[in-house]
């Protein structure tokens, strides 16, 4: 299995167009520090695959050489899209795919009946397929377009963490989760690398920031010092990424790398490449 790691900001990106936070103010000035939504391109014996359809789809295909097209005109070796969830930083790329001629889309029943909209939408462009994810749920929040979608759909099915297998080789992604199961526990404990969500440092700080009202938890996100001792005790490489644009590890400076570093845990970067 061959990783590649397409971006690793949360929603909005590094910088964000409409902030002059210093994570965003940092990254014009540096732009080494740009991050683009987190994504994940993944090469199998299956085929290639991209973990949520960003904003940014376009240029992280292009910026990841085996998903380029070629060699005839119009052949892509992406097979389809597995989704963790259906925020729209994590699917409105799907749009923007809409001169394939098919698309696989791979998701749980609550993504695909919140993202209903998207196949109309996509239907006169090109023959678009569904198939299930092998999910563990982490989350039962809604994107706010869907906030008042049927419960016939299974709130566990909401955000999950992704299995990605390819013979031994296993993987866990979760870009964004507000719980930490146990089914997920022993996934991660059997996994080869563990890339995980790490929107916010510490619980406190979208209220420090003054981005919201509420702490990272009470938004539906782990914080990291809530997890990092956890994936420091685990077998397989571990990453964070889905990083805000006030978490202090955009900055390649902060003190925060130093303590992870001590942990054995790591901060994925825009354009890495990891071969299992």
């Amino acid at each position: 299995m061959r990783l590649q790691v397409l971006g690793t900001a949360a929603g909005g990106g590094v910088p964000q167009w409409n902030c002059a936070c210093p994570g965003c103010s940092g990254a014009r000035a540096h732009p080494g520090r740009r991050r683009r939504h987190a994504s994940l391109a993944v090469q199998t014996d299956d085929g290639c695959h991209v973990v949520n359809a960003t904003p940014d789809i376009a240029d992280q295909i292009e910026a990841c050489a085996w998903l380029r097209p070629g060699p005839g005109p119009r052949q892509s070796p992406l097979k389809g899209v597995i989704l963790t969830d259906a925020e729209l930083d994590h699917t409105i790329g799907l749009l923007r795919l809409r001169e394939a001629d098919t698309l696989e889309v791979r998701a749980t029943p609550a993504v695909r009946q919140a993202l209903g909209p998207f196949a109309d939408l996509l239907r006169p462009y090109l023959q678009l397929s569904w198939a299930d994810a092998d999910t563990i749920p982490v989350s039962g929040k809604r994107p706010r377009y869907a906030a008042d979608a049927p419960e016939s759909a299974s709130s566990a099915g909401w955000v999950s963490a992704l299995r990605l297998t390819d013979g031994a080789a296993t993987v866990i992604y979760a870009p964004a989760m507000g719980v930490w199961p146990d089914e997920l526990d022993a996934a991660c404990a059997a996994a080869d690398c563990v890339i995980i969500e790490g929107t916010f440092w510490d619980d406190d700080e979208p209220r420090r920031t003054g981005i919201s009202a509420k702490t990272a938890t009470q938004m539906g996100h782990l914080p990291i010092t809530a997890t990092m001792e956890r994936l420091s005790r685990l077998p397989g490489r571990c990453l964070y990424t889905h990083l805000n644009n006030t978490n202090p590890l955009v900055d390649p400076a902060a003190e925060q790398h130093k303590v992870l570093a001590e942990l054995g845990v790591e901060v994925a970067a825009d354009g890495m490449v990891i071969d299992l």
